[in-house]
């Protein structure tokens, strides 16, 4: 990624939960600027501060917002309150990174996307995957033709996290589902390899509390191409993605939406071309170094992943939703 020379943004980082931890320690791994912090609890933000060595600690969201030393917050809220803090940010002025799923829904996202529009700022799903080494080259690859046509996408994202009904990705108030949370990685994939699809056709197991545990979903293309993802809260499968051309094909190595490697192989099983990404860290870093990019040009939009792409796939997700059977109480 080509780089500008201008002033690093001051980041602020919105919630103290796991997912904040690792990407703060990514940014600081680069070299970023993290000034501030904000948790609903001051103990939480000063804990979270002094781990990262971040300057001000903020016991609630409303002043770390209110802070002028701030340019951009990362938002890392459970997906429930991701609309609420993108828009209190925007209207606070700040560019903001809201972590995946964008927010709860598509209208929703619809209404973070206008709201930035007209306040002339950077909003931008953190789906960090499409940022990475080996996904900026497999796009160089695309772009060359290196596979021929493409005709398959697939991709899954499974992990075991918990059977306890009381654990937030089990919780439909607060969003749960593996939908949300795991199935987006392997749909936002291949929309980055096959844009939209004409149709999805989606299947879920759910558990006792109604969240969906394992979702299935088969996607069809105007060209004929076709793309299946599966996910699950509570398997732990080999997690991997391949793409498949008339020409050639890219297996991309386990875990496969982290900062891995692919292989490049052609129809005769001839290795053309073997990937291996830099160590660094989990990669989140270059999701924040792609922001700084973009608003150091002037830009107000990501290019590898444009905010109408974003509102797209949220409401994708409705679909799928609408399919199998899953509804979140504040959508009654």
């Amino acid at each position: 990624m080509t780089t500008v020379s201008s002033p690093r943004l001051r980041w602020g980082i919105l919630a103290t939960g796991g997912i904040a931890h690792t990407f703060t320690s990514d940014l600081r791994t680069a070299g970023l600027d993290v000034r501030a912090v904000g948790s609903r609890s001051l103990d939480s933000a000063q804990r979270f501060a002094t781990e990262f060595d971040i300057p001000r600690a903020h016991g609630d969201y409303a002043s770390l917002l209110a802070d002028d030393d701030i340019d951009i917050v990362y938002i890392a809220t459970p997906h429930p309150m991701h609309a609420e803090n993108a828009l209190d940010a925007l209207a606070a002025g700040k560019h903001v990174l809201v972590e995946k799923p964008f927010t709860l829904t598509g209208e929703e996202a619809e209404r973070v996307r206008v709201a930035a529009e007209e306040a002339g700022l950077l909003a931008m799903e953190a789906m960090w995957t499409r940022y990475l080494p080996h996904m900026m080259r497999i796009q160089e690859l695309l772009a060359a033709g290196a596979l021929g046509e493409v005709r398959a996408v697939t991709a899954d994202h499974t992990q075991f996290i918990s059977t306890d009904p009381a654990h937030r990705l089990n919780a439909l108030e607060l969003g749960g589902g593996a939908l949300l949370d795991l199935g987006i990685y392997p749909l936002s994939f291949a929309w980055d390899v096959l844009g939209a699809p004409v149709s999805v056709t989606a299947n879920a197991r759910l558990g006792e509390t109604g969240a969906d545990i394992d979702v299935a979903t088969l996607a069809s293309y105007a060209n004929g191409a076709l793309a299946t993802t599966y996910s699950s809260a509570q398997g732990v499968g080999p997690n991997r993605a391949a793409i498949i051309g008339t020409d050639a094909r890219i297996e991309i190595d386990p875990t496969w939406y982290n900062a891995t490697g692919f292989t490049l192989t052609d129809r005769s099983r001839d290795v053309l071309e073997t990937f291996h990404c830099p160590d660094a860290g989990r990669g989140m870093q270059y999701q924040a170094l792609a922001a700084e990019q973009i608003i150091a040009e002037g830009r107000r939009d990501s290019d590898r992943l444009p905010i109408a792409e974003t509102v797209a796939i949220m409401r994708q997700l409705d679909d799928i939703r609408t399919q199998i059977g899953v509804r979140y109480p504040s959508e009654n």
